[in-house]
């Protein structure tokens, strides 16, 4: 049975630990807010510019451009999108769970955006071809540097395909592991996992009953939307990464919290349990004695 000491500094020692989880999931509660808010504010815009994409595409005819071209795969790319920290539950070994399942024979590239990426790469001795870093507010101008990469890759042929992994926001409790067709561009998909339309080769459907009219013509408006496009889904993947983060460390850190508590409390218990047996066995001594004169 441990002493009383031994269990002032265990109590002790929980106290501690919880206030530093309270401490940070108040933090992450804070930074959670901002970023789920910034996740959301893009899936608008994304909606429209895959209608828009799409109703340029009808329009097309005969088009061509290098990012759409289709070959058979014999190399291909992972962006990684991860968090740079843990204490966030399964939120990363969900994702590279999936990810790992992707590449049974190692035989793929791996871009990584976040720190925990890197170290499972380094792990599990796959190929790293750039590590990138991204702020707690994701900047567009990162994402910019991230697609541009994975394009540059798909344009010199040292790959056929380029996906993006990253955990999509659900909600405050729910984070799904996805994997996000990146190149070739072959259909629009939202981030709510609908297609805005079939094959590129192709006329797309469009569920806006706008028409548009381009100026210039469609196909250079298509040529100058397409990497915006793969800009723009590179950014809301870390939006969206960013927001899965601060959700699945909050609700750690507020069960992390809670446990302590608990665990205080049963460990209270037990201190006066064990203080009342002394208690006991003093006076019992102290009577014996006492009978004995």
């Amino acid at each position: 049975m441990p002493s009383t000491r031994d269990l002032r500094r265990r109590i002790k020692s929980v106290k501690n630990t919880s206030q530093i989880t309270r401490a940070m999931q108040m933090v992450a509660a804070s930074k959670m807010r901002k970023a789920q808010q910034a996740a959301l504010s893009g899936r608008p815009y994304a909606e429209l510019m895959n209608d828009v994409l799409s109703q340029v595409t009808s329009n097309l005819g005969e088009f061509s451009h290098p990012l759409l071209e289709s070959r058979p795969v014999k190399k291909k790319a992972i962006i990684l999108v991860t968090s740079d920290k843990g204490l966030c539950g399964g939120l990363n070994s969900n994702l590279l769970r999936e990810v790992a399942k992707l590449d049974p024979d190692r035989n793929t590239l791996y871009i990584t955006a976040g720190r925990k990426g890197s170290q499972f790469i380094a792990r599990t001795k796959r190929e790293l071809t750039a590590e990138f870093q991204y702020s707690d507010v994701p900047a567009f101008t990162e994402a910019r540097a991230l697609s541009k990469f994975a394009i540059s890759l798909f344009e010199e042929g040292k790959v056929d395909q380029v996906d993006i992994a990253f955990t999509n926001f659900v909600n405050t409790l729910v984070q799904k592991p996805t994997v996000f067709p990146f190149l070739p561009i072959g259909e629009f998909r939202s981030f709510t996992g609908d297609v805005k339309g079939e094959d590129m080769g192709g006329a797309l459907e469009t569920n806006s009953l706008v028409e548009y009219k381009f100026e210039p013509a469609p196909s250079t408006v298509m040529g100058s939307l397409i990497p915006h496009y793969l800009n723009f889904v590179a950014f809301q993947s870390l939006l969206e990464a960013k927001a899965s983060e601060h959700s699945a460390r909050m609700v750690a850190m507020k069960s992390a919290t809670d446990n302590a508590k608990q665990l205080i409390k049963d460990l209270t218990l037990e201190f006066n349990k064990v203080r009342q047996a002394s208690i006991t066995q003093e006076i019992l001594e102290i009577a014996t004695a006492a009978l004995a004169v």
